[in-house]
């Protein structure tokens, strides 16, 4: 299997943020190969990472401070229903379906940081299908509704780490030193 720089660098954004999540675990959702997972690890956080691939969970094992959890996040049960998250890492994952328990599963105090496709992406490639991109302020809206802070959000074009349109967002339920 090949796995390019993309794939094993965390994403700016993340790094640009990660510091504010609170002491506590964090939720690395769709974790793929969990370069977000080891990245909070190092920061000192214990970190549950979640995929469906069992393969992209294999070295995850020897982390030091993440738990790997082979999950179908689409599927018929929720697999978090109860836990409360001091963090929650998303990134190149869309399910709407899940949103609203996905949220609650932030605690308070709690950072959220979130980023994904937006429409205008089905220009330089995957995904294209618009279940998996975001409408304009998409993300905003769903932290505006919970009267979460947001401490920032962007959306559009970036070239970097590839072409993409994405939406970023970090926002704060509760107190947390931003």
């Amino acid at each position: 299997m090949t796995i390019s720089l993309r794939q094993t660098l965390p994403s700016a954004w993340v790094q640009r943020f990660a510091r504010l999540i609170p002491s506590g675990e964090v939720l690395d959702l769709a974790c793929g190969s969990g370069r977000h997972a080891r990245l909070l690890a190092a920061y000192g956080h214990r970190v549950e990472a979640v995929d469906r691939d069992p393969q992209a969970l294999a070295e995850l094992r020897q982390v030091p401070g993440v738990t790997p959890r082979q999950s179908d996040l689409e599927g018929p049960v929720w697999p978090y229903t109860g836990r409360l998250f001091s963090g929650i890492v998303v990134t190149n994952y869309l399910f709407r379906p899940r949103i609203d328990q996905l949220f609650a599963c932030l605690a308070d105090p709690g950072v959220l940081i979130y980023e994904t496709f937006m429409h205008g992406n089905e220009r330089y490639g995957r995904p294209s299908n618009p279940d998996f991109l975001l409408a304009s302020q998409e993300l905003l809206g769903w932290a505006q509704r919970r009267a979460w802070r947001v401490v920032a959000y962007e959306e559009g074009y970036r070239d970097d780490p590839a072409p993409a349109v994405v939406q970023s967002l970090c926002a704060a339920r509760g107190a947390i030193d931003a």
